[in-house]
C-alpha cells in the first residue's frame, strides 16, 4: 500500500471564446486592381477602417511576402484615438490569396480574389480565431462600412 495521494486535478485555464467569420463580397472591378488596392499603402490609406475612422499612409507598412510584416494605424476621426494592427502575412500568390495573423490577437484573416470576369472581383474573407469581442453587431457593422468604404474607393479608379 504507497503513501502517494493523487495529483489533484489542476482547473485549466479558460480559453477566451473565438469563432469564425466569413464576408463575401462582390466588386466592380478587376481582380488585380482589387488585390494591389489591398496590399499598396498608398491605396490602402484611401479606404482601410470602419466608417468614423482613417488609416494615414505614414501609418500602413505592406511588406507583402511570406514572412513580411502587415501594419496599420487607424485614427478616430472623432476623437484622435488610434488603433493599431500588427500582423505577419503567411501567404502571398497575386492576385489570388492573401493570408496574414495578428500575432497579438491569434486572428487569421485569409482573403481570396475570384474573377468573375466583365471586371468584376468576388473577394471573401475568411477570419479564424475572432475573439468574442469582435463578434458583436458593432464590431461586425464597422467590418461591412469598411468594405462598403473600399467599393467606392474602387469606383473611382480606372481599371
Amino acid at each position: 500500500m504507497s503513501d502517494a495521494r493523487p495529483e489533484k486535478a489542476r482547473p485549466e485555464k479558460a480559453l477566451p471564446e473565438t469563432a469564425e467569420l466569413t464576408c463575401t463580397r462582390v466588386f466592380d472591378a478587376p481582380r488585380e486592381l482589387v488585390f494591389r488596392c489591398m496590399t499598396e499603402p498608398g491605396h490602402l490609406a484611401r479606404f482601410w477602417g470602419p466608417a468614423g475612422t482613417h488609416a494615414p499612409a505614414g501609418g500602413i507598412t505592406a511588406d507583402v511576402r511570406p514572412g513580411g510584416v502587415f501594419e496599420t494605424v487607424m485614427v478616430s476621426d472623432a476623437d484622435g484615438s488610434r488603433y493599431t494592427m500588427h500582423a505577419v502575412y503567411l501567404e502571398v500568390t497575386p492576385p489570388e490569396r492573401l493570408v496574414w495573423t495578428e500575432p497579438g490577437t491569434g486572428v487569421t484573416t485569409t482573403s481570396t480574389f475570384t474573377d468573375l470576369g466583365g471586371s468584376r472581383t468576388e473577394v471573401r474573407i475568411h477570419q479564424r480565431n475572432v475573439p468574442s469581442a469582435f463578434l458583436g453587431p458593432r464590431a461586425q457593422e464597422g467590418f461591412r462600412s469598411s468594405l462598403d468604404r473600399f467599393a467606392g474607393y474602387l469606383a473611382t479608379l480606372e481599371p
